[in-house]
């Protein structure tokens, strides 16, 4: 089995910083692209942040300048670096993955618990 465990998240004032992290640990044998999902009170979970393998970037428009993605291959980990944050981007942040298990073919995606961000205003 995989598991995605994010940290980072909390209560923030506006125009302030948080970074999110999320681990991935369990029978994985390759891990194609990894992003960030939020969901925010009465809203449709919406993509934030993705990365893929050759560390090609996607942004939602909402927070293009002010958020960054990376990952470390090597920890099977991602990050969301958060800055300027507006109290629009109070949510639950989702880890997702879309990776292979080992003795498996092709690939699934997982997600993780995740975290609460409150900006407050």
């Amino acid at each position: 089995q995989v598991q995605l465990v994010e940290s980072g998240g909390g209560l923030v004032q506006s125009g302030g910083s948080l970074r999110l992290s999320c681990a991935a640990s369990g029978s994985i044998s390759r891990i194609n692209s990894m992003g960030w999902y939020r969901q925010a009170p009465g809203k449709q979970r919406e993509l934030v942040a993705k990365i893929t393998s050759s560390t090609t970037t996607t942004y939602a428009d909402s927070v293009k300048g002010r958020f960054t993605i990376s990952r470390d291959n090597a920890k099977n980990m991602v990050f969301l670096q958060m800055n300027s944050l507006k109290s629009e981007d109070t949510a639950v942040y989702y880890c997702n993955a879309d990776l292979t298990t080992y003795g498996t073919i092709g690939s699934t995606f997982w997600w993780g618990q995740g975290t609460q961000v409150t900006v407050s205003s």
